[in-house]
């Protein structure tokens, strides 16, 4: 059995090295099993339990990502767009508000022209930043200090037109920190955020998540389509950029472990605690 898993999982690094080295050119699933000279349909199926997404959507986020390192070592955006491997800038453009949050061209340039208005506040789990482009909010991060929540937010967005804007920003502000108080359970502020289809789909059955509960890994992989994913839903919890609107502080594991949580463990079971004890008080007064 131990031998069986260990060549399905070097199997599957074979595809993925695969696709890498040709993503600059079309890739079928038959040229992929013929080069594993394994039948399509099993090699499709094992894919997917071990990554989480189809062989296709592979090749799609790879060369997304390929195009966003390209962009921002500050190649051109054509020579870009072809050496990540898409027939034509119009088909990356058509999809950069999902993927960039912006289109290539400013990607390419840190955010270059882009406004991002951000604001600071003191929180129950310490400081936390709250940061939104005219779309939504973009980052909700946790942290000890500002200088190191501003150079986070810096590092995202090197170019872009950061602007501290308490005002613009009170009110979302105000709501999250009545969340925490357990007086506003469900959050459901705009969200500007890239992110992977698959990571769409995890993010999408987080935010499904009641207040006051919480479930494991495997049953939100179980959710998406692929209870054999647990790994990937905690990479995609793990790169989750706003805390609490996306609450992946409810997977845990499934033998009652916190696992990880981007913002520190603490906070996680600090929030885990609090959303209990306020759905306890609330059913008392009931």
């Amino acid at each position: 059995m131990e031998q069986t898993f260990a060549k399905q999982t070097e199997m599957i690094r074979e595809a993925c090295r695969y696709i890498e080295e040709n993503a600059d050119s079309p890739i079928t699933l038959a040229q992929l099993s013929n080069h594993l000279n394994v039948s399509p349909f099993h090699f499709q199926r094992a894919f997917k339990r071990e990554m989480g997404i189809t062989p296709r959507q592979y090749v799609e986020i790879y060369r997304h990502e390929k195009l966003k390192s390209n962009l921002k070592l500050g190649e051109a955006v054509a020579d870009a767009t072809y050496e990540a491997g898409f027939g034509s800038s119009s088909r990356v453009y058509e999809n950069a508000g999902m993927r960039l949050g912006m289109t290539p061209a400013r990607y390419r340039k840190g955010g270059e022209g882009v406004k991002i208005s951000y604001t600071i506040a003191n929180s129950p789990l310490g400081l936390l930043l709250l940061a939104a482009t005219a779309q939504g909010i973009c980052v909700a991060s946790f942290g000890e200090d500002e200088q190191s929540l501003e150079a986070a937010l810096r590092k995202e967005y090197p170019n872009a037109i950061l602007q501290r804007d308490e005002a613009n920003l009170h009110e979302w502000i105000k709501l999250i920190l009545e969340h925490l108080k357990g007086k506003t359970p469900k959050l459901d502020l705009p969200l500007a955020v890239s992110f992977t289809p698959f990571q769409g789909k995890v993010w999408e059955k987080l935010r499904e998540i009641p207040y006051g509960s919480s479930c494991s890994y495997r049953e939100v992989a179980r959710a998406v389509g692929n209870s054999k994913a647990a790994r990937a839903v905690a990479r995609a919890c793990a790169s989750n950029p706003v805390a609490l609107l996306i609450p992946c502080h409810r997977v845990v594991r499934g033998n009652g472990e916190l696992g990880g949580y981007r913002w520190g463990l603490e906070r996680k079971r600090t929030l885990l605690e609090r959303e209990q004890e306020n759905i306890n008080v609330a059913e008392k007064a009931v």
